[in-house]
């Protein structure tokens, strides 16, 4: 034979040999062709609870500044200058307004004159008295010359008193003229600018707002009136709100106040919650969301709303039970509160429901608890 034919029965025999090796391989059973075991499937749980539920009302708020003042000088005079920012945080007593005080320092001193004059005129007149007290006594002087200087002393007692009342008055116009917040507050914007001409009691200078603390009104259905009436009388019902759009957890309050009547033309009835805004999240004006809680639920048991499955028979929650297999039970539910589902009916106390992976289960089913 010539070698290329033996070198091609060679290379003929080698995939003979080939072929051979991977039938005996494909036929032979191997562990990967076996029925795979059920595996676990990963879920998260929760544990029902049992306890005190109350229920919310979601309702529409607007804040409103604890107090507000709109400044105006109690003297008239020239506007001299401001000594706050607009907008700024002013605290109480802080100056905010000078008038000139030329001339009410002049008026002062004019007072001040006058007292001064006032206490010599009193001074000679007690003199004067005294000594035709003593010559009276003597006989050398009439009672009618007498009754004279006694009516002087009189006289220049009251001047004094008048004329001290007037630099009491001078002195408070003068303080006057400094304008100081009332309260700790926010300002607004300026009203007048330095060089106006200010009068008293009618121009207004700046508007003062007090928003730590502030209230949150809102109007309540008068269906849910005597719920919030039946809250109260178990102690302070906490109020929280929540501002549209910023990020953060809901503030607490404390309600404080209920209107006296219901407004006829909207069926509804005002309430106010004071908030401590020490981050002064809220602002006068601001529309918030209110959470306003009403009827209480005792002893309920409840899971997070996640848990709750639906089906043409019903509502069902997945239970994880003995050797983390899972159960589908039907329940009756009740209401919904701070993403909590009530169950009435179906559901003990300390079973622990699947909130997560309930796609993946069937009736029995084992489950793998992920961290």
């Amino acid at each position: 034979m010539s070698l290329k034919k033996i070198l091609l029965l060679l290379v003929l025999l080698v995939l003979v040999a080939v072929g051979v090796r991977f039938l005996g391989h494909s036929r032979a059973p191997s562990p990967a062709s076996a029925k795979p075991a059920a595996s676990a499937v990963p879920v998260q749980v929760a544990t029902a609870r049992q306890g005190n539920l109350d229920l919310s009302l979601q309702l529409v708020g607007r804040g409103e500044a604890w107090s507000t003042v709109t400044l105006r000088a109690q003297v008239s005079g020239q506007l001299q200058s401001l000594a706050f920012q607009p907008g700024s945080r002013v605290h109480k007593g802080q100056l905010l307004a000078q008038l000139d005080t030329r001339l009410l320092k002049a008026q002062l001193d004019q007072s001040r004159g006058a007292v001064a004059r006032d206490q010599a005129q009193l001074k000679k007149a007690q003199a004067d008295r005294q000594r035709y007290a003593d010559m009276l006594a003597k006989g050398y002087v009439s009672k009618a010359d007498f009754d004279t200087y006694q009516a002087n002393l009189a006289v220049a007692q009251a001047a004094l008193q008048s004329d001290r009342a007037a630099q009491e008055l001078a002195q408070t116009n003068l303080d006057y003229a400094r304008i100081t917040a009332p309260f700790d507050g926010i300002t607004g914007a300026p009203l007048v600018w330095p060089g106006a001409q200010v009068s008293a009691q009618s121009t207004d200078i700046v508007v003062l707002n007090q928003v730590q603390p502030i209230r949150i009104a809102f109007n309540l259905p008068e269906a849910s009136l005597g719920a919030v009436r039946e809250a109260l009388a178990r102690g302070p019902v906490t109020v929280r709100a929540s501002v549209p759009g910023q990020a953060g957890a809901s503030m607490a309050g404390t309600l404080e106040f209920i209107d006296n009547a219901v407004d006829n033309s909207t069926g509804t009835i005002l309430l106010k919650a004071r908030f401590d805004n020490p981050d002064l999240r809220l602002t006068p004006g601001q529309f918030v969301q209110v959470t306003l809680p009403t009827t209480r639920i005792a002893n309920a048991i409840t899971v997070p709303v996640e848990a709750l499955q639906s089906s043409s028979r019903g509502s069902f929650v997945f239970v994880v039970g003995a050797g983390d297999k899972v159960e589908q039970r039907y329940v009756s539910t009740g209401p919904v509160a701070a993403g909590q589902q009530v169950i009435t009916r179906g559901l003990q106390a300390g079973e622990r429901v699947v909130t997560e992976g309930q796609m993946l289960l069937v009736e029995g089913a084992k489950v793998r608890v992920a961290s």
